[in-house]
């Protein structure tokens, strides 16, 4: 497996997932009982995609499906996207 396909594993499992995972949790326990908005109803299930997301580009790269110039685009996202929560929560 090259390096890049590596370090795109890694952020997904050590980073992406559990973060996701996590705001899941806090979005099923902040609803509780309460009726949920349709709006948040769509985060819930945009989330939930993304997480699927995250899993089948796991995939490919266990299965080498994925080259490395798509695993560097994926993995050039996810560090953007990261960064932008990252200052968003300094604010």
């Amino acid at each position: 497996m090259t390096d890049i396909k590596n370090e795109l594993k890694q952020v997904i499992v050590e980073t992406m997932i559990p973060e996701t995972e996590d705001y899941l949790e806090e979005l099923h326990e902040s609803y509780g009982n309460k009726t949920i908005e349709d709006d948040d109803k769509e985060t819930i299930r945009d989330m939930e995609s993304f997480l699927v997301e995250l899993q089948n580009i796991l995939l490919l790269i266990e299965e080498n499906k994925i080259t490395d110039e798509e695993a560097k685009d994926v993995y050039e996202k996810i560090i953007a996207m990261l960064n932008e929560h990252d200052e968003e929560s300094h604010l």
